[in-house]
């Protein structure tokens, strides 16, 4: 099902990443997407209570109208948040530049303010530089293009390492659907959604009833499994456009599975590509929670491991100090019994019965020496699994976080 070799934006939607100079570096950092025809959206924000200026406007405007949204505007190097009244009133005229300079420039009819989502990411605290921000939308209308996809994910980056990408195809009575995601997430890690920007697009045809609780499931086993330093953003959001250019309807049972089993696809991709580019990361860290009673034990522990300080710096220091995940899982607030627990490092089972194994240190660090790193730690008390993907914690990411505004 899944084409990661070649992605493409789906039937309908055009893109562009530009630079606008909101970023010092002169780095790309206005990205545009745009439908050629209404989409139906449905979105997560963050669950912070403090939130970003676009993280309200785009409530505002999705409460009011879900169904005939036609553009994103994204904007790196500033996030518009803690911004106050002031930072609401220059959403609402990044909205109306937008719909203004698409309406006179792209071919695609009338384009309305309340047509048009914000997003941003960048430093808390400062106004956005509307001047800037305007000519950005002027330079990157008219090279809206279906093969602006790369540039639109280069311009959302902050910390990223690399740009984020994912893509799947699917066949729904005998016709071809997709579904692509581009994100943006490197620090700030800790959904209940993060400091994560993403946008998932299709060219399906599916009513806002059915999209909003596919997104809530495929988030449920993707976005919100990951974790990079424990910290939940004031920006975070996660938006799904579905445009129906494909000429296919989503509106039966067999349809849905097999688009929802498509959307968590590109999810999961995502959501690991965030992990595995965490701030200084030198490893992507598979946690598998299994023998669990139930779903929120699983996740509960899994998430406190994966946040834990002291689990993270053994591993980049790759030191298989099996006690740090063992007393992580003690005080994830779960009724865990160490006595069940049993801990595998790859295929070296190193804890089990409330004691250390006979296991081989040698064996027990060499498998976790690789860029990509398997732990399960099966709970013993039931049969509810789940994955959380997180990183190891090194010396940059101090030194990334401790000059992040210089």
């Amino acid at each position: 099902m899944t084409n990661l070799i070649s992605p493409h934006l789906p039937d309908g939607f055009k893109a562009a990443g530009i630079a606008a100079q909101i970023k010092k570096t002169g780095l790309p950092d206005v990205a545009l997407i745009v439908s050629s025809v209404d989409c139906a959206a449905a979105a997560l924000f963050t669950t912070n209570k403090v939130k970003a200026a676009p993280v309200l406007f785009d409530q505002h405007v999705l409460a009011l109208d879900h169904t005939h949204i036609r553009a994103v505007i994204i904007n790196s190097g500033c996030a518009n948040a803690c911004t106050g009244e002031q930072g609401l009133a220059d959403c609402r005229e990044t909205a109306q530049t937008l719909a203004g300079s698409l309406t006179s420039q792209y071919a695609g009819g009338t384009v309305h303010a309340s047509q048009v989502l914000v997003m941003s990411t960048g430093v808390i605290g400062v106004n956005l530089p509307m001047a800037k921000v305007k000519n950005g939308v002027q330079l990157a209308v008219p090279v809206l293009s279906t093969d602006g996809l790369e540039a639109a994910a280069r311009a959302i980056m902050t910390t990223d390492t690399v740009q984020k990408i994912a893509y799947a195809e699917i066949m729904i009575s005998g016709k071809m659907v997709h579904v692509t995601g581009i994100a943006k997430g490197s620090g700030m890690i800790h959904p209940d959604l993060a400091t994560m920007l993403s946008v998932v697009m299709t060219d399906a045809r599916i009513a806002p009833e059915l999209l909003k609780p596919a997104l809530v499931q495929a988030a449920g086993l993707s976005f919100n499994h990951i974790s990079v330093d424990g910290d939940t953003s004031t920006n975070d959001t996660l938006l799904v456009l579905a445009n129906g250019a494909s000429g296919v309807s989503i509106d039966n049972a067999e349809s849905l599975d097999v688009f929802q089993a498509a959307l968590t696809e590109v999810c999961i991709n995502l959501a690991k590509q965030m992990a595995r580019d965490g701030e200084g990361a030198t490893k992507l860290i598979t946690l598998s929670i299994t023998g669990a009673p139930d779903m929120r034990t699983a996740e509960n522990v899994g998430r406190t491991i994966a946040k834990s300080p002291l689990v993270k710096t053994a591993f980049y220091g790759e030191d298989a100090n099996w006690g740090r995940i063992i007393a992580a899982a003690g005080y994830s607030g779960e009724e865990v019994d160490p006595e069940r627990m049993s801990l595998w490092f790859g295929d070296v089972l190193v804890f089990k019965h409330g004691m250390p194994t006979r296991y081989s240190d040698a064996e027990a660090t060499k498998a976790i020496q690789s860029h990509d790193v398997s732990v399960r730690l099966d709970l013993g008390t039931g049969a509810v699994s789940t994955t959380i993907w997180t990183c190891d914690l090194s010396h940059d990411y101090v030194t990334i976080n401790g000059k992040y505004r210089t």
